[in-house]
């Protein structure tokens, strides 16, 4: 039985939409690596991070229909999945407390583990894009997408108004597309 090879992101999200296994072993395969890596950047924590993948991958499988390709690329929704339940994580009562109970040694972590043979991304490292941007743009995207804070906590950690931060965001985000191959899928 040959396994269908799905080409174009729009084949890939039909696939998916249509419930198509070889389409969820597809998007696995394509952006487990890069989705992990996201992950892990707020988690800080290899188990933790398996199981949030897990979860994640399960979203995408039972919202699929929910995406909307007129507002972005089927990879932008998944990051936002993926960023979306890793905030929810550890903002979570159960993983404060589990914070303040557990014990970590973090040179015995250090040692035993070679983040970059585990966690292994092979799509463009966003914080490296990220410091191409201006220093307000730049310092506005790493508290918004790198350490979790919403807009309105960027606005009173700042000190600006909420308006000034949604149109820096904005900003940012148009500039950093200019870093990207934008294509259109037919």
């Amino acid at each position: 039985m040959e396994l269908t090879q799905y080409q174009t992101e729009t084949e890939l999200i039909a696939g998916l939409k249509a419930k198509n296994e070889t389409a969820l072993v597809q998007v696995y395969d394509r952006y487990y690596a890069s989705l992990s890596g996201i992950i892990f950047k707020y988690v800080n924590d290899v188990e933790l991070t398996e199981e949030l993948i897990q979860e994640t991958f399960v979203k995408i499988w039972l919202h699929i229909d929910s995406y909307d390709h007129s507002k972005g690329r089927l990879f932008t929704w998944m990051v936002n999945i993926a960023r979306n339940l890793s905030i929810d994580k550890l903002r979570s009562a159960d993983y404060k407390t589990s914070q303040k109970t557990e014990v970590l040694d973090n040179s015995v972590h250090n040692n035993n583990l070679n983040h970059s043979e585990q966690l292994r991304i092979d799509h463009i490292d966003m914080a490296e894009i990220v410091q191409r941007l201006r220093p307000e743009q730049k310092n506005l995207i790493d508290l918004i997408y790198f350490k979790g804070y919403t807009q309105a906590e960027v606005a009173d950690k700042l000190k600006i108004p909420l308006g000034t931060v949604k149109t820096r965001v904005r900003a940012a985000i148009v500039e950093l597309r200019k870093y990207f191959k934008v294509v259109n899928p037919k």
